[in-house]
C-alpha cells in the first residue's frame, strides 16, 4: 500500500495505546487526521508484527465502514518505517473525554450521543466488525455536533487484557472478557453502557465507585453502581441491563438498546459535582431552579431555590436531608 506523497503531517492532536494522531493536510480531502500505529512497550516483536499486519490487512474493511456516525477511514498505508498509517476524517469537535472530565452531561445530551453511537455501532456489527474500545475518548464530535465512533477495529482479543491495566481500558472490559470468553457484540454493548454511565455522572462521581478492573471480575458491578439523584429509574434500568454480567441478559444488539433509549426521559438539569457539594440548575421560562446538596454535613443536607431570571430574586422552595426526597424533587422538576 503506497504512501500518498502529497500527504503532509502537522501538529500532534493526541496519542494513546494505538499510536499518535496528527493533523494532516491531504490534497484531495483537505484537513484529515492521521493515526500512526507504533509498537507499545510490553508488546513483543511477534505481537507487534502480527498486529501491524492485521491492521494493514483490515484496511479495506475499515474504509468500507461508511456512516455519518463512524469516523471515516479514507485509506491505510505504511510509512517509511513500515508502520501502519490510517488517514481519517478530521472531527473538529474533538472527543468526549474533555466533556466527561468536566462533569456530568445533561441527560438530553447523553441521549443524543447514545442514539448516534447506537447507529454507528449497528453498522459496524452488521459488517461483522467489533469495536472493542468504546469509551468517551473514542467518541468524537464533527462540526455539526454529531457523535462518531473512532478507533474501531484496532483492538484484538489478544491485546485487550494485555494493555488494559496500563492504559485504562479495563474500565470498559465486560466480565466475560475477564473470564477469558472473548469479545462479542454484547461486550461492545457492555462498554457502551459503561460509557453512558460515565457521561451522565462525570469523572469526579465515576471514580467514587472504585476501580472497575478489580470490581467487575467479582460480579454484580452494575448492581453496585452509585447514581446521582437526578438520574431517572428508566436510565438506571437501561444501563444496568446493558452491563449485566450475563451477556444473554443484556441488550442483544445496538438496535435493541436504541429502542430502549427512545422512551427514556431526558431532563435538562445542568449538574456540577465537587468534592464537597453537588449543584443542579435548570431554566423554565422566566424562572431558574437551583438545588444545592452539601456533602460535608452529617447527614448531607440539600436546599432548593426558585430564582427570578429578570430580577435575580431568590426564593427558598424546600430543604431536607433525605436523598429519596431530593431525587423526587429533581425528577418532578426535570
Amino acid at each position: 500500500m503506497p504512501s500518498p506523497k502529497e500527504l503532509q503531517l502537522g501538529a500532534v492532536l493526541g496519542e494513546g495505546f494505538f499510536g499518535r494522531v496528527y493533523m494532516g493536510d491531504d490534497p484531495i480531502r483537505g484537513a484529515v487526521a492521521v493515526k500512526v500505529l507504533v509498537k507499545e512497550s510490553g508488546e513483543s516483536d511477534a505481537e507487534w508484527l502480527a498486529r501491524r499486519e492485521a491492521v494493514l490487512n483490515e484496511g479495506e474493511n475499515l474504509t468500507r465502514a461508511e456512516h455519518e456516525n463512524i469516523v471515516r477511514v479514507f485509506h491505510v498505508h505504511r510509512n517509511a518505517a513500515g508502520d501502519p498509517m490510517l488517514v481519517m476524517e478530521f472531527c473538529s469537535g474533538g472527543s468526549l473525554q474533555g466533556k466527561y472530565e468536566a462533569g456530568p452531561l445533561p441527560l438530553f445530551e447523553v441521549k443524543r450521543i447514545a442514539r448516534d453511537a447506537c447507529f454507528g455501532l449497528a453498522v459496524l456489527h452488521a459488517r461483522g466488525m467489533l469495536h472493542r474500545d468504546i469509551k468517551p475518548g473514542n467518541m468524537l464530535l464533527d462540526k455539526r455536533g454529531r457523535t462518531k465512533l473512532g478507533d474501531f477495529g484496532l483492538a484484538t482479543d489478544a491485546l485487550i487484557l494485555g494493555y488494559a491495566s496500563q492504559k485504562g481500558y479495563a474500565d470498559h472490559v465486560a466480565k466475560e472478557v475477564f473470564d477469558g470468553k472473548g469479545t462479542s457484540v454484547r461486550s461492545d454493548i457492555w462498554a457502551l453502557g459503561m460509557t453512558l454511565y460515565r457521561l451522565a455522572h462525570g469523572h469526579q462521581w465515576y471514580v467514587s465507585n472504585g476501580p472497575p478492573s478489580s470490581l467487575v471480575p467479582r460480579g454484580k458491578f452494575a448492581q453496585r453502581l452509585k447514581w446521582l439523584p437526578h438520574i431517572p429509574n428508566e436510565w438506571r434500568r437501561l444501563i444496568r441491563k446493558a452491563m449485566n454480567d450475563d451477556p444473554q441478559h443484556r441488550f442483544q444488539s445496538a438496535e435493541e438498546l436504541q429502542n430502549a433509549l427512545a422512551s427514556a426521559p431526558a431532563p435538562d438539569w445542568t449538574c456540577a459535582v465537587a468534592p464537597d457539594r453537588i449543584t443542579w440548575e435548570r431554566d423554565e421560562g422566566t424562572r431558574r431552579y437551583e438545588v444545592e446538596w452539601a456533602l460535608n454535613g452529617r447527614p448531607p443536607a440539600w436546599v432548593a431555590f426558585s430564582v427570578n431570571v429578570s430580577s435575580g430574586a431568590r426564593r427558598k422552595l424546600r430543604s431536607g436531608t433525605s436523598v429519596h426526597d431530593l431525587a423526587v424533587l429533581l425528577r418532578a422538576r426535570g
